[in-house]
């Protein structure tokens, strides 16, 4: 460390008498010195000294001044009791007074409140203060300091104490000094309070800095503990005061001296001698520079210079820190490690797993732990307790080296000399350059220009050469035939060791080094300009500010002022170099240090054009370029298969690396066209290419144009390529690309050009042409081939039934591929019926009864019964149907359709007692509801367990409601009771329970005119019927009106034996009725001359019917259990009138049944579909209201 004076001031009063400088402080810009110099207070500038203001004010000597942290006030105390606040103008605002002298001053950092302390009090004073509040202290205060958080202020006490106080004056801690008054005190301002910054290492809490006349040198922790010892200052000391970042303490005292010491305490130099006290001591916030103030009026300005302190070998860097500290870094890896010695570092050298440290009174030699060369945990090896004095410092495993002058002296780690080597003149550079343990070489450069080498086991120098300028910086090559060194004229000069010859010399360099993993390259630093030469080659060159001081790989090693920096060098400009000169593996070997990933390709390609397939091939893996890396591969293949010719090896290359037309011609000189051929085939460069084709040679013509179109296919230009693939006869490649593009008139163009034995390209036409729903081209191409079920095919895939079954009406052996999927296609449009129908036709009667089952079943579980009951109605007929088609199922399929035609009937009538039961409202008359519910209570089928879907409890309900309202209340009764046996809805549960019991005041019987009348027997039935829809007294089952179900006047009759039903409708067709009598009433009429007389009862004779039908209507067992049918024959058929006999024309195997009307002048309409009667007025207003019969849904259209 120096201290260089900058400018110097006496002061004195206008008598020329000096004036003791009592206090000084900085602005804290740093751009000014405010001083305490008699009863006046002085401004400096603090660049030159020039005094810019003195301040009068005061009336007395001022003894303190102090600047506010935030630069726009400072203060000023004096003898006469009173405190001047400045503003940074120079201006006076305001003053204020104590009962006694002003001592000592301090401004919060953070609050901006001053502290003013006078003898016995201070007081606390900030600008939002009216008044100053001021504290009461036992003893004469002599200085204070505040926190760096501006919480606490400290008080040093004439009686030996200090005082530690918060903001509002409250005593927190007192400290005792027991050698005397305390003079000095000042808190660390360093940043790094309780450990928050990232700077912070030890003050992890505030730091006091306690000077008493004790002569000694104290710290202290907020809480009053003392950290570490007391430190001897050998004077009284004046002032203490530290570095803006606390890392130093400066101390002024009786000594006339101002000394600088470690944030420890330890005594580090001088900041100039002065010729009386010196009684304060400011420095320049964040700078190294000094202000100090003394007794004879002095004031001196000083910079201090603090000198780098390191070593260096290989990566490893060791330098001082804090004038105690070493740090040792690890170059490469960036590892840092710290040593504190406690004392002030002079030299450092380090070699190795060795590192020697000089202290002021011995040398320390520290050793790693392990071998490990990323290890940086050191260890003390030895001391050497004796003060030496030397220029320079080396360590080797086992010695220490210490220059001094023209001097070298070899010291064993004891302290021991072995060895001395005295030079011929100054010695300007030493360094270690290795060697076996004990036995290390050192390089030695002297002021003459003379270069040694001294190895620490040998007494006699080696002389290695002689120049005629001073030395400054020498380094060896790693295999050491190479010197390079730089004189003092900033020349650097590189020898080989062998010849002594000078190799080269190049200007401007200020240091020099070896590149540690390459013997020949080096650089050298100079005027901010770093320089790498290699081998012979031209320097290169690039800004870098500082010295260099190694080099290694592509890492170069820079100290510049203080700091080491590893700066990442790439060799590109040396590899280059190497390159021009097609040395392959030196620059592989450049590049190997560190190279960007574009100069490893190009170095990879140079060396492949230069076939150095070995040097390639390390430099492609580098880059792991795989393709360039296949071709090496084949190279080498086809090396050892024996092919030698170079000339198509390099053209290879260039066809790989794109330089095509220089491929092609060393192809053609190298006899291989084809090759040539090939590439320009390959790249699509068919003009070139064709340059190529052998004469008139047909199979080249072809594959170029078949490569062209494959060309053109991939570069998306279809249409192109489906001309050429046309043009070369690729006909199946140029439909697919037609099709995929749907061309549909490109492609029949092709299709009416093909052979129609070309069956595949056709077939592939016509598949495209109906992809792209083109079916008339299809067809034409269809026809073309004559394939008449791929033209079936595709008309059923168009839906283009007609044309289809055109087709099948002339090849009937298509009909299956025709009617079935049109079947399956009606299905799927929700037209089942024509579904139906057309599995038929197809003769998939399996099929059509299955759709019908299905449909049936989708209605029962949807609830729409009238649908139940057309499908099931429609399922009879088809059972019919099959019946009369095969006589193996005759008897099951009969059994079937009169199943299917009972439950079409139920499912029928329940739609519209479900409708009466479910909906709020009906379009059936009570009677019609009535009659309904009767029927199905009458049914076989209800009897036992009723179909799925129909409720017994709706029929019941609906049947109690309507027999309740017409008067039915016998039947009434007999719903209500028979539904509570039944499991009942939740919401028919309260009115049937109504019911049930209002039904109880109705009488027992039902009303006469509701009772059925069998029109054969004359009975009146009763409403319920234990026999079901038939007669109780001849069992002739009741005809109903299948709307309103009431029944109708029809008998039915069977034919005799022997007549078919053919015969049986042509009788009943010529039939001739017999004239009905002119009184048919129980009156008779009878006229005689001019009277007329009526008579009731008594009839003429022969009124015996002559009927024969009529006649035949009784011929039953009375009451019996069985039903005797009405059996006609010839004759009675020849007397009966057409229009009263309805036939129910039923197919085949079924036979026709008969009905003959005994109230003709009842109308009654007959469905020739399904066989229902109707009266003719409740048919006609169903019809007009659905357009079909209600029950089987057919039309007269139909």
């Amino acid at each position: 460390m120096r201290a260089v004076p900058t400018w110097l001031d006496q002061v004195h009063d206008r008598e020329k008498v000096e004036q003791c400088i009592w206090d000084l402080c900085f602005k804290p810009d740093g751009s000014q010195v405010v001083v305490a110099a008699g009863n006046r207070v002085l401004v400096y500038d603090a660049t030159d000294g020039t005094l810019i203001q003195p301040l009068k004010g005061h009336k007395d000597t001022v003894y303190c001044v102090t600047y506010a942290r935030d630069g726009k006030r400072f203060a000023s105390g004096s003898a006469d009791k009173s405190v001047i606040i400045w503003t940074s103008k120079l201006e006076g605002i305001l003053k204020y007074t104590h009962n006694d002298a002003i001592q000592c001053m301090a401004y919060n950092p953070i609050s901006h409140q001053l502290a003013s302390c006078a003898c016995t009090d201070f007081g606390l004073w900030s600008p939002e203060q009216k008044s100053v509040n001021k504290h009461k202290v036992g003893a004469r205060i002599t200085s204070c300091s505040w926190t760096n958080d501006g919480q606490y202020l400290a008080l040093g006490l004439f009686t030996g104490f200090v005082t530690i106080r918060n903001k509002s004056g409250e005593e927190k801690v007192k400290i005792e000094r027991p050698g005397g008054p305390v003079w000095s005190i000042s808190w660390n301002p360093s940043n790094c309070m309780y450990g928050k910054s990232r700077n912070c290492r030890d003050e992890a809490y505030d730091v006091l800095a306690v000077a008493d006349w004790g002569q000694k040198l104290s710290f202290y922790q907020l809480s009053g503990k003392q950290i570490g010892k007391d430190r001897v200052l050998g004077c009284d000391p004046t002032c203490v005061n530290w570095f803006s970042k606390g890392e130093y303490v400066v101390v002024a005292g009786s000594n006339k001296q101002c000394c600088l010491h470690t944030k420890e305490g330890v005594r580090l130099g001088t900041i100039g001698d002065q010729n009386s006290w010196v009684w304060c001591a400011a420095v320049k916030p964040d700078s190294n520079y000094v202000a100090i103030g003394c007794q004879d009026g002095t004031i001196a300005y000083y910079q201090l210079i603090f000198s780098t302190v390191h070593g260096l070998y290989k990566d490893r860097y060791a330098f001082r820190d804090n004038m105690t500290d070493i740090i040792i870094q690890h170059l490469i890896t960036e590892q840092k490690v710290r040593i504190k010695c406690r004392d002030l570092v002079k030299k450092i050298a380090i070699y190795k797993h060795r590192l020697a440290v000089q202290l002021p009174d011995k040398i320390v030699v520290y050793e790693l732990y392990s071998n490990d060369s990323e290890d940086m945990h050191y260890k003390v090896r030895e001391k050497i307790n004796k003060k030496y004095d030397c220029n320079l410092l080396v360590v080797c495993s086992n010695h220490i080296v210490l220059c001094q002058e023209r001097k070298l002296q070899c010291l064993s780690f004891q302290g021991a000399r072995e060895r001395e080597w005295t030079m011929e003149s100054l010695i300007r550079y030493i360094k270690v350059i290795g060697g076996p343990a004990g036995r290390e070489g050192l390089l030695v450069g002297l002021k003459n220009g003379q270069i040694l080498k001294i190895f620490v086991d040998n007494a006699f120098p080696i002389a290695l050469l002689k120049q005629n300028t001073a030395i400054r910086c020498l380094d060896l090559s790693s295999s050491r035939t190479k010197l390079a060194v730089v004189d003092e004229n900033n020349t650097c000069l590189v020898y080989d060791l062998t010849s002594k010859d000078l190799l080269f010399q190049e200007p401007n360099a200020n240091s020099v080094a070896w590149n540690t993993h390459c013997e020949d390259m080096l650089c050298f630093s100079g005027n901010g300009i770093l320089n790498i030469k290699a081998s012979n080659f031209p320097v290169h060159q690039q800004k870098l500010q500082g010295f260099v001081v190694g080099f290694s790989g592509s890492k170069i090693f820079c100290l510049h002022v203080y700091a080491m920096s590893s700066v990442e060098v790439p060799q590109s400009a040396s590899m280059y170099q190497y390159l021009e000169k097609k040395l392959f593996k030196e620059a592989y070997n450049v590049a190997c240090l560190g190279v960007t990933d574009g100069d490893w390709e190009a170095l990879a390609h140079d060396a492949l054009e230069g076939l150095d397939f070995v040097t390639a091939k390390k430099a492609f893996i580098r880059i792991r370029d795989l393709r360039y890396l296949e071709l090496i591969h084949s190279i080498e293949e086809r090396r050892k298969r024996g092919e030698n010719d170079n000339m198509v090896f390099l053209a290879d290359v260039y066809a790989y690396q794109g330089k095509f037309q220089e491929a092609a011609k060393l192809y053609k000189r190298a006899g291989q066209e084809q090759k040539a051929l090939n590439m320009y085939t390959d790249l699509r460069m068919f003009d070139y290419a064709k340059e190529f084709i052998g004469s008139g040679d047909p199979l080249d013509k072809k594959m170029l144009i078949s490569k062209q179109a494959d060309w053109a296919k991939s570069s998306n230009e279809p249409k192109a390529a489906a001309e050429m693939y046309i043009s070369a006869g690729e006909y199946i490649k140029a439909i697919d690309i037609i099709g995929d593009h749907g061309w549909a008139d490109m492609l029949i163009d092709v299709a009416r050009r093909l052979d129609k034995a070309d069956r595949e390209s056709l077939i592939k036409c016509a598949t495209y042409l109906k992809n792209l729903e083109q079916y008339g081209y299809a067809a034409e191409v269809y026809n073309k081939m004559g394939d008449i079920k791929s033209l079936i095919k595709l008309h059923v895939e168009a839906r283009h039934w007609d044309d289809a079954f055109t087709l099948v009406e002339k090849h009937t052996e298509y009909k299956n591929d025709v009617y079935i999927p049109y079947a399956q296609w009606l299905a799927e449009n929700d037209r089942f019926e024509e579904a139906q129908q057309a599995f038929h036709k197809a003769g998939l009667q399996a099929e059509a009864v299955k759709v019908l089952e299905q449909l049936t079943h989708n209605a029962v579980m949807e609830s729409r019964f009238s649908d139940a009951g057309y499908y099931f109605w429609k399922l009879s007929m088809q059972c019919l149907d099959i019946a009369d088609q095969d006589s193996s199922k005759k008897e099951e399929m009969l059994h079937m359709f009169a199943d299917f035609q009972r439950k079409a009937e139920l499912y029928y009538v329940y739609h519209s007692i479900q409708r009466y039961t479910d909906e709020p409202f009906t379009s059936n008359l009570p009677e019609a509801l009535f009659n309904m519910s009767r029927y199905l209570i009458h049914s076989d089928a209800m009897a036992f367990q009723a179909p799925h879907g129909v409720s017994k409890v709706a029929t019941l309900y609906a049947l109690a409601k309507q027999s309740k309202h017409l008067g039915a209340y016998k039947l009434a009764r007999y719903a209500f009771e028979k539904m509570q046996s039944l499991r009942i809805p939740v919401r028919f549960q309260e009115a049937i329970d109504l019911g049930s019991i209002s039904i109880r005041s109705k009488p027992f019987h039902d009303g006469e005119d509701l009772l059925p009348l069998c029109y054969r027997c004359s009975t009146t039935n009763p409403l319920l019927n234990n026999n079901g829809n038939q007669c109780i007294n001849c069992r002739q089952p009741f005809v109903h009106s299948f709307v309103s179900f009431e029944v109708l006047p029809l008998v039915e009759f069977v034919l005799e034996d022997g007549i078919s039903d053919v015969e049986a409708v042509q009788i009943l067709d010529m039939s001739i009725p017999k004239p009905k009598k002119e009184f048919s009433s129980p009156w008779q009429e009878t006229k005689m001359n001019n009277f007329q007389s009526l008579r009731i009862g008594d009839e003429p004779e022969g009124s015996d019917t002559d009927d024969p039908f009529t006649a035949r209507l009784m011929t039953f067992e009375q009451g019996g259990s069985d039903f005797t049918p009405v059996v006609v024959n010839r004759a009675v058929l020849q007397t009966m009138n057409r229009g009263e006999v309805y036939i129910l024309k039923w197919n085949k195997p079924l036979r026709y049944q008969y009905f003959k009307s005994l109230l003709p002048d009842v109308s009654i309409t007959k469905c020739s579909y399904c066989n229902k009667m109707f009266h003719t007025d409740d048919f006609e207003l169903q019809y007009l209201q659905k357009g079909y019969c209600p029950f089987c849904r057919s039309s007269c259209e139909d």
